[in-house]
């Protein structure tokens, strides 16, 4: 401990510096006097990868308060900094992992997609630093999505592959077949309307026909809609794009943020969309420590 106190015309400032090292809890004793706090949670929060912790506690009040006492305070100042970091978890991660400000329990994916994008993965890699500064951390994810936006971006994104396939097709007749459909590129105008119109006439759904009984030639617009109406997208899909959210996250951590594996689990939540946040999408994945 390194403490420094002042007393100036009956006024106390102190300041208590207390540093711990490889802290470990013994055996639970039932005690009336217990905090109700996850203090197990807020040790693996406090410890650094040495196992060392670093407390700075602060005091200060008047000596000619009958109520003052000095280590009542300091025990309220300490059960207030666990309050604190138990609380807010992620704030005290984003401050070790040099991510400042933002907020760091949960990371947003476009609708329809389990891309990581630029944002998410800049933070991402500010909570990968911060858990492998506290190696007794582990991390929960659950993956949710958006219930209405969602299910219309993947009817898209697929209405954009059957249309890419159409093209792949061609490259690969000419062996110039990209690795996957999604690198197929389609310019817009004649040559999207062009495979459009392929993958269209490709379809099974039943088609509007003109008065000799053949397919009807349709705008681009009405073959759009014709196909995104035939796509089906229910639950399942909603519960595949959930899983693959989840496991980009993990791959990210484990991989490039070299988070050791068994420290991140991936957990299904009981409702596949989250409770409503203010400015964050309900797609997205949310984290928690323990």
């Amino acid at each position: 401990m390194e403490l420094a106190y002042l007393i100036d015309q009956r006024k106390l400032t102190a300041e208590n510096r207390v540093f711990i090292d490889q802290f470990e809890f013994g055996d639970k004793v039932e005690s009336p006097d217990a905090v109700n706090l996850p203090v197990s949670l807020a040790v693996s929060l406090l410890k650094d990868s040495q196992g060392r912790i670093n407390l700075d506690v602060p005091v200060s009040g008047s000596l000619d308060d009958p109520k003052f006492r000095l280590g009542k305070v300091i025990w309220q100042v300490i059960v207030n900094l666990v309050t604190k970091i138990v609380t807010s978890p992620f704030a005290l991660l984003g401050s070790l992992g040099g991510g400042g400000e933002q907020e760091l329990s949960y990371v947003q994916f476009e609708y329809g997609s389990a891309k990581l994008e630029a944002q998410a993965e800049a933070k991402l890699e500010t909570l990968a630093k911060a858990l492998r500064d506290r190696p007794a951390l582990k991390l929960e994810a659950s993956a949710y999505v958006d219930a209405e936006r969602d299910p219309e971006a993947l009817r898209k994104g697929i209405l954009e592959r059957k249309i890419k396939a159409q093209k792949l097709k061609d490259l690969a007749k000419r062996g110039e077949a990209p690795p996957s459909v999604d690198d197929v590129s389609i310019a817009p105008g004649e040559e999207y309307e062009t495979y459009l119109e392929r993958a269209y006439k490709a379809e099974k759904f039943p088609k509007p026909r003109n008065l000799i009984g053949l397919t009807k030639e349709l705008p681009v617009p009405e073959m759009e809609k014709l196909m995104l109406t035939n796509i089906a997208v229910g639950p399942d899909e909603l519960r595949l794009l959930a899983l693959q959210r989840a496991q980009a996250v993990r791959d990210h951590l484990t991989t490039k943020g070299q988070v050791p594996s068994e420290r991140v689990f991936l957990v299904e939540p009981k409702s596949p969309s989250p409770e409503a946040k203010k400015d964050v999408k309900a797609s997205r994945v949310e984290f928690k420590l323990r």
